[in-house]
């Protein structure tokens, strides 16, 4: 279990939390197939008092059966005692963690709201077992996980009943940084370029799970054809079990990614509804907080000089992007295969399809890789929010930045994300382009601050007169560095 890539730190404070000398009730969280459940069998060595996983759309008395199974595996009891209720399953924990020895004992209940099914009595059950018997020990080490973010914040993390404040760590597990993807390809024996790493990861993310399907005996675009447009595709039907294992009622959120996959800039609240037709009251406003949450989309803030780094739903102008590599991936491959064409990748490599889908899975690459771009610009230590614009005037005249980075030190970086296969040309009408974009920014803007254009590409700028027209690059292999600490 120590063959582990990245997560040093997560897997330090895990660590330290399972040799505290108090009880403790641990929240991990992150995305399906992210890593959680690898991480915290090796933070504990799977050295576990007590394992189980929730059942994915399972019954209350599926739900408990499998904990009751869980329980009898451990306690080594000869006969199976199905428990009736939640109440009476964390009861019989409690008085089987009772009977160990002295020392840490270890509780890892995996996929947790899978188990909180409608009227089933599990929150009051699992606040009864922490709050009246395990948070008065000191050798509790309680730690859940799920897939389902918005389940994970609203219930524990965020929780405003019994369980408030009674988390006393929570660890969100984020995606694989390009640096650490390639990491892994070294550490299991993968040939692959910085290039293919980089596609890999507008394909797949960094999801720990993706990659570990992946063969090294393969090229990147057989590997491909293999996971998604074969006959037996392992992950062709990925898409509908990723949202129907974090959503209870799915279908609204597909709606809203299925409308920003479709729009390159991302749309406004007003322009989702009237895209996905649904009902704009609370639960669409629940829909996008749950999405944002999971990782699947971003909202992103209209710069404006009176506006802080306070985000609302609200703001006249803000955003929604689809940001999940995945997801935008399906939309334009997998459904589009219409013809069953099992190379469906390999034959769309350098179409107008894999190009236009390339331009911008390359500006979601850069934007999970901000902080590479700010150490690469040398102002990481600089406090910063990154924001988007685009004109008021009509589309034919107006412009749209995508990417700003607003500093405190009175410069905002202008950014503007250019995927190509090699180094980039610019060119006197793209100039004027990027100068037309500078112009109406500042006018519209009235702000005062400087500009520094700065062109972030994938194999840099190509020597030209008109090189020199931005004030800084940012190159793929500079999203690659590892961050200094």
């Amino acid at each position: 279990m120590e063959n582990i890539v990245g997560r040093v730190g997560e897997l330090r404070v895990l660590r330290e939390y399972l040799s505290s000398p108090r009880s403790e009730f641990v929240a991990v969280y992150g995305r399906r197939r992210v890593g959680k459940t690898f991480l915290i069998r090796a933070a504990a060595n799977d050295a576990f008092a007590f394992y189980m996983t929730g059942s994915h759309d399972s019954s209350l008395e599926r739900q408990l059966v499998t904990f009751s199974v869980a329980l009898q595996k451990y306690s080594k009891s000869e006969e199976l005692s199905l428990v009736p209720s939640w109440i009476l399953a964390f009861t019989a924990l409690g008085r089987y963690l009772e009977t160990l020895p002295a020392g840490p004992k270890v509780v890892f209940i995996d996929e947790m709201p899978w188990m909180d099914t409608p009227r089933s009595g599990f929150i009051p059950a699992l606040e009864n077992f922490w709050n009246s018997w395990a948070s008065l020990r000191d050798d509790v080490k309680l730690i859940v996980c799920g897939s389902a973010t918005s389940w994970m914040l609203n219930n524990l993390i965020h929780s405003r009943g019994g369980l408030h404040n009674r988390l006393t760590h929570h660890l969100q597990l984020e995606p694989f940084t390009l640096q650490e993807c390639e990491e892994y390809f070294q550490r299991h024996g993968f040939g692959y370029s910085r290039k293919e790493i980089a596609e890999c990861y507008m394909i797949l993310g960094g999801i720990p799970f993706y990659l570990s399907v992946l063969q090294k005996n393969l090229s990147l675009a057989q590997n491909i054809d293999r996971l998604f447009f074969a006959a037996t595709a392992e992950l062709k039907d990925e898409f509908s079990n990723l949202y129907k294992a974090i959503f209870r009622n799915a279908s609204p959120h597909i709606a809203v990614v299925t409308a920003l996959a479709r729009k390159r800039v991302g749309l406004t609240r007003l322009e989702l509804l009237s895209a996905t037709k649904l009902t704009d009251n609370g639960a669409f406003s629940l829909v996008l907080e749950e999405l944002a949450q999971c990782g699947f989309i971003r909202r992103y803030d209209p710069y404006s000089e009176k506006s802080n780094s306070r985000r609302t739903a609200n703001v006249k102008g803000t955003l929604y992007q689809l940001i999940d590599f995945y997801t935008l991936f399906f939309f334009n491959f997998v459904e589009n295969n219409y013809y069953n064409d099992e190379h469906f990748w390999s034959t769309s490599v350098n179409s107008a399809l894999h190009n236009s889908w390339a331009g911008l899975a390359f500006e979601m690459l850069c934007l999970h890789h901000i902080k590479q771009i700010k150490q690469a610009l040398g102002i990481s230590s600089v406090q910063t929010r990154v924001c988007s614009w685009r004109t008021s005037r009509e589309a034919s005249q107006g412009a749209q930045i995508d990417l700003l980075i607003d500093r405190k030190d009175e410069t905002i970086n202008v950014c503007e994300i250019k995927y190509a296969k090699g180094p980039f040309a610019l060119s006197k009408r793209y100039c004027q382009a990027l100068q037309n974009k500078l112009d109406c920014f500042l006018e519209e803007t009235n702000t005062r601050k400087s500009l520094l254009l700065t062109l972030v590409t994938s194999h840099g700028l190509k020597q030209n007169e008109y090189s020199s027209f931005p004030q800084c690059t940012v190159t793929l292999d500079q999203l690659f560095t590892p961050l200094s600490t």
